[in-house]
């Protein structure tokens, strides 16, 4: 039995006389009996925080006493009276005191004045020691400001002490002179025979008030001139300057603490724990997770040593020669940059082991740690190079031009961005290799090919692979059913060079499939694969997939060709594979053509034509180079005029998807629409302007050319453009003698389906081209060319030797090395119906080779050579516009004028007589696409829903799985249409984000309106095991969202769950199943902000679409993107870093749009998720959350 608390008895009544004599209140109440049943007539006295109570005034002891502190008093309304005492209390007016403490019953009171009863409450509410010990603390800064106002006082008062002091002894030295004067003057008065001068008297009387007012002016001067340089901009300046010196000296003390934190606190002891018994880590792992921390901490201590050492003789101090001895030291960062990914990953890859979890756990609640991860501590170093750029940016803003340490400092910032720079490259660069490796250790029997470092990652995505039968026909009669759906669903990697296709196991992780390692230098795409006849077409017209599938023929070198059809979810995915693939396939074969085409005459090949063109590799005033080199080996352009990125869009040697992607993607910031497409207009009317002057010297090697290289008109027929209605395309007739030649050649028939290799082309000594021997794609035999004559239905007269080329370039363009993307993409299976044969084709090339030996006249060769650029100027227009119109159709569908241009323009494109019949293919499926309606994926949109008439059924009547299913569909309907457009600008932080960001402010308010209808479900329960069992059904549906990679819908969830109104709910939470608040925090740290989302970045980055990302955390990147670095540079150039940066972004953003859920709509479901009639705004909700649970005292 607890034992009862004793107090001073004496002292208590010793108080209460007190109280009754001197308290703050005192008066007669009526209290209200413990059984609430009556009412007693006491008198009250107010002491402090005390209120005793007596039987009346008389009595000397009290019967009770209350403690105030921590109360609250309020007024209370009368009950209702009986008829018989209505009467009587209309005279009574009632007040509550109720005390915080646990289990403690308010004290009710009564008065019968209702002025005696406020006072009462107003006392009774101030009756607090805290406010006191406030009280107490202002008085005494009160009293300590005074102390200082005193001692001032008393500094200027013993000053004008001494003043006074120095004043007296002045005045005495002057009576002094004043009485040697005038006893001088008594002299000359006595003394009648000199008579005194009146001028001099009076002349030193003026001197000495001029040497009075001067010294008083001197004075009051040098004052004034003191006083205007304390309030000058200089002086501000140096103030300014020596404040950021001092907080750089503080911020450098804080990261030295950091680093000897990490350093002690966690790589130390993870070494001497690596080398226990049972280590819990490897001493590679540590050395991999800490990298050179060591040595980046040893380097800051002795900056930070000398950086104090300077302070001490401020502001006489030099800085500038302590960056000069850091910025060598700093190298060391870029490994610790570089790999700083690697360590991260390592170090949750090691978190996984529970002996390491709970060591590192047991080191990160050390107190010098302050609640900080290691991630944390990791991240520190990262940030450090920057920090010093801004301090050294502000450092110059405060420092004058004339300061010695200006050159000196700006030197040190150049050189810090330098290095900053190079660490971003690196970075970037980095980054590809590590994501190439870690969808390489996803893939269980690994995969050579990603280890190749010029790899560069385009795309992932889930498509169908439709299965071939035994003849190797396309088994259509499956195409769409569920069974395929979920037996050929396969996981697809696509890089530069080659088309990775995986399934996905039980465990996550990656199984290539057969003859899943596509080489794209070996395919042909075919985007509109069509039936081998009528039945097939028949089956396929019925199905739901139509039109969703395209095919990619393989034709390896070394094994059998096979064929891989994929089906996408809709047509927008489609079309972005398809586009991606072709652009990949376009990079390969265009530079394997341009290098070997233009190296047979010439002898210049494309690389050294690069090579020896600066302006791809060295600064100049209108661009800038990065260290790193895109996909054709060229170096990615940092900054950049728009005329030399339309320059580089144009550039027929080769063309990045990477550009090609960050340009159209970003060019509204910096141009226009209209200026790209008349670009594009003139490199297809001047092709010869899409190779720089110095490159075609180079390539003609002529100068009976140099007309057609500054702009005056061409000699040769084919150089210029002429427009007519297309005549049948066939080869011309020469003006060579007729002649036939014998010709022993094995040759390939080449179509579609195979690039030739022109460096396989040799030249003999007599002539006679030979070519190594192939098997035909066709025929499958070898065609020997000695047994046939060229006859007059492809050229009445066989060419000379100085005109085979053109032959050869015009067959080889006509068959498909020049057609859409290279020959590589064709729109459809008939690509050989143009009445030729695969005999008079090989016919005709035998002829051309031959014909294209050392003799050829310069103009007929430099005339091919145009006629080539002419080719690849058409396949670089038309390339770029199929890639603008299928993956940037909006351009188009907002700017009627542009797109009528692009028709009109490609209309004018196929009555190029010298058009071939690709092209005219190619151009036409443009215009087909702009002009077609697209008919969607099927899928129910968001305005479809909110205008159907459903009736709303509760909460409970829908099972878990249900509302994941549909909040799912509605979040991804909701991230869908958000247009790229809006992602530039931070349009979503200005004061008109309505206007200029409508789709992400509804994605916002879409995602606050799932937050506030979870926690209104929560909080309209009175009864806590009801708002218990709602929660966990809503972890549920969380946890199925994690499930279905909705993303999005984790965050809603778990926000509201952490809402003030929700988490306050103590007893509920009480309740709450550990295994529900398990599956909550497992939840919460998946979406945790920490570590820019590492954790949410990492799920991203191993799930296959469809997905619902966050959006919020890629507006965070594209915000930090868009503060840290400007459009435009100080020269006016484009920053075109910083787009690739936010193409980067908006590609991934993208490809999580264009894949949808394959979820069927339920119309009362989503009906209760998008019903706003019954939800609660914040105040409302925490209103509810107060009511269902008041608040309590502590």
């Amino acid at each position: 039995m607890q034992k009862g608390m004793r107090l001073n008895d004496g002292h208590i009544t010793y108080l209460a006389l007190l109280a009754k004599k001197d308290g703050t209140r005192r008066g007669c109440l009526s209290k209200k009996s413990s059984d609430n049943t009556k009412w007693h007539s006491k008198w009250f006295a107010l002491l402090q925080n005390m209120l005793f109570y007596f039987e009346n005034d008389s009595s000397s002891r009290p019967s009770g006493l209350y403690l105030l502190e921590g109360c609250v008093c309020d007024r209370a309304p009368s009950p209702k009276p009986s008829l018989s005492a209505k009467e009587c209390l209309e005279k009574q007016y009632y007040f509550t005191v109720t005390f915080n403490h646990d289990n403690q019953k308010a004290l009710e009171l009564r008065t019968e004045d209702v002025k005696d009863c406020d006072e009462w409450v107003a006392a009774i509410t101030q009756a607090s020691y805290r406010n006191l010990a406030t009280e107490h603390e202002t008085l005494m800064q009160k009293y300590l400001h005074l102390l200082q106002i005193v001692e001032t006082e008393k500094t200027v008062a013993k000053q004008l002490r001494q003043q006074i002091e120095d004043g007296e002894i002045e005045i005495e030295r002057l009576k002094s002179e004043i009485a040697g004067l005038l006893k001088d003057n008594e002299k000359i008065q006595s003394n009648p025979e000199v008579p005194p001068s009146d001028d001099d008297t009076e002349i030193k009387k003026i001197k000495k008030v001029q040497s009075f007012l001067r010294g008083w002016i001197c004075r009051r001067k040098w004052k004034t001139i003191i006083q205007d340089y304390i309030r000058s901009p200089h002086a501000e300046s140096m103030r300014k300057r020596n404040q950021v010196v001092f907080s750089m000296l503080e911020a450098e003390a804080e990261y030295v603490q950091q680093l000897y934190i990490l350093v002690n606190n966690f790589l130390r002891p993870l070494r001497m724990a690596a080398s226990s018994k049972k280590p819990p880590i490897t001493h590679d792992d540590v050395s991999s997770i800490f990298l050179n921390s060591e040595t980046i901490m040893f380097l800051h201590q002795i900056f930070y040593q000398g950086l104090k050492a300077r302070i001490a003789s401020w502001p006489t101090l030099v800085l500038a020669d302590l960056f000069d001895i850091l910025l060598p030291m700093l190298n060391i960062y870029q490994e610790f940059v570089r790999n700083h990914q690697y360590s991260l990953q390592i170090l949750a890859h090691c978190k996984q082991n529970r002996d390491f979890d709970k060591l590192l756990k047991q080191y990160e609640a050390k107190p010098d740690c302050e609640e900080r991860t290691l991630e944390t501590f990791l991240t520190y170093p990262m940030f450090q190079i920057p920090r010093y750029i801004l301090t050294l940016h502000e450092l110059l803003a405060h420092t004058p031009h004339e300061h010695v340490e200006r050159n000196s400092l700006d030197y040190a910032k150049s050189k810090l961005e330098e290095l900053s720079r190079i660490m971003h490259d690196e970075v970037s660069e980095t980054e590809n290799i590590r994501k190439n490796l870690a969808i390489e250790r996803m893939i269980v029997e690994g995969c050579e090919v990603l280890l190749d470092t010029s790899q560069t990652f385009v795309r992932q995505g889930s498509l169908i692979q439709v299965p071939m039968s035994e003849k190797g026909k396309i088994t259509r009669g499956r195409l769409g059913s569920l069974s395929l759906k979920k037996e050929g669903e396969r996981q697809c990697f696509l890089f530069s060079k080659h088309l990775i296709i995986c399934t996905r196991g039980s465990g996550g992780k990656l199984h290539i499939t057969k003859n899943g390692v596509v080489s794209l230098i070996d395919c042909t795409l075919m985007e509109e694969p069509e039936g081998t006849d009528d039945e097939s077409k028949g089956e396929r017209s019925g199905q739901d997939t139509e039109h969703l599938d395209f095919k990619v023929m393989v034709e390896p070198k070394d094994s059998q060709p096979y064929t891989v059809i994929l089906v996408a979810s809709s047509r927008q995915e489609k079309s972005a594979w398809t586009s991606d693939i072709s652009q990949c396939i376009d990079n390969i074969r265009c530079n394997g053509l341009m290098m070997n085409a233009f190296e047979e005459n010439s002898k210049v090949t494309v690389p050294q034509m690069i090579k020896s063109d600066t302006s791809l590799y060295c600064d100049d005033v209108d661009i800038r180079f990065s260290k790193m080199m895109n996909s054709c080996k060229v170096l990615q352009i940092r900054y950049a005029s728009v005329e030399r990125l339309l320059e580089r869009l144009t550039d027929l040697r080769f063309l990045s998807i990477d550009f090609l992607n960050t340009f159209l993607h970003s060019y509204r910031v910096f141009t226009s629409a209209d200026v790209v497409l008349d670009k594009l207009i003139t490199i297809y009317k001047k092709p010869i302007s899409a190779i720089p002057a110095r490159s075609l010297e180079l390539f003609f090697a002529s100068s009976q050319n140099n007309k057609l290289l500054y702009g005056e008109p061409p000699t040769s027929p084919r150089a210029s453009r002429k427009f007519s209605s297309p005549p049948p395309l066939s080869i011309t007739k020469t003006s060579s003698p007729n002649r036939r030649r014998k010709l022993s050649l094995n040759i390939p028939i080449i179509t579609g389906g195979k690039a030739l290799d022109l460096a396989a082309l040799s030249c003999s000594p007599n002539g006679y081209a030979s070519m190594h021997p192939t098997m035909s794609p066709f025929s499958k035999t070898t065609l020997d060319i000695n047994k046939l004559y060229v006859s007059s239905t492809m050229t009445s007269k066989i060419p000379d030797e100085g005109e085979g080329f053109i032959c050869f370039v015009s067959l080889l363009v006509e068959f498909s090395l020049f057609s859409f993307n290279n020959g590589m993409v064709v729109s459809s299976c008939r690509e050989l119906d143009n009445n030729r044969s695969a005999l008079s084709a090989a016919s005709a090339f035998a002829i051309a080779t031959a014909g294209a030996n050392e003799g050829t006249p310069t103009k007929e060769k430099n005339g091919d050579k145009e006629f080539v650029i002419r080719r690849a100027a058409t396949n670089r227009v038309l390339n770029v516009l199929r890639h603008w119109v299928s993956k940037h159709s909006q351009d188009f569908e907002l700017n009627t004028e542009l797109k009528m241009r692009v028709i009109g323009f490609l209309e004018e494109v196929m009555h190029d007589p010298e058009l071939l019949t690709q092209e005219r293919k190619a151009a036409a499926n443009i215009i087909r696409t702009l002009t077609q309606e697209d008919p969607g994926d099927n899928q129910v949109t968001l305005e479809e829903i909110l205008q159907m008439d459903c009736k709303t059924e509760p909460f409970e009547s829908h099972s878990a799985l249900e509302i994941a299913e549909q909040l799912t569909l509605l979040d991804h309907l909701v991230f869908k249409v958000i247009p790229y457009e809006e992602f530039f600008g931070q349009g979503w932080m200005k004061n008109d984000k309505n206007e200029r960001t409508p789709y992400i402010m509804k994605t916002t308010k879409h995602f606050n309106d799932i937050s506030n209808r979870i926690a209104t479900e929560i909080l309209q329960w009175d009864d806590v095991n009801m708002r218990v069992a709602v929660i966990e059904k809503w972890v549920a549906v969380a946890d199925i969202c994690r499930c279905l990679h909705n993303y999005n819908a984790v965050l809603e969830i778990t926000s509201s769950l952490n809402r003030s109104s929700i988490f306050r709910l103590k007893k509920t939470w009480l309740k709450v199943s550990k295994q529900t608040k398990t599956v909550i925090d497992k939840l919460q740290k998946l979406v945790s902000s920490e570590g820019r989302f590492k954790n949410l970045r990492e799920a991203l980055k191993n799930c296959d679409p469809p997905c619902v990302p966050y959006l919020g955390m890629y507006l965070t990147d594209l915000a930090f993107i868009e503060e840290g670095t400007p459009n435009y540079t100080e020269d006016n150039l484009v920053n075109f870093s910083k787009m690739r940066m936010i193409s980067h972004i908006i590609r991934e953003i993208r490809q999580f749009q264009q894949t949808a859920y394959k979820i069927d709509y339920q119309p009362k479901v989503a009906k209760y998720l998008l019903d706003s009639s019954t939800v609660l705004d914040e105040d409302s909700l925490y209103d509810a959350s107060l009511r269902i649970e008041p608040k309590t005292s502590s």
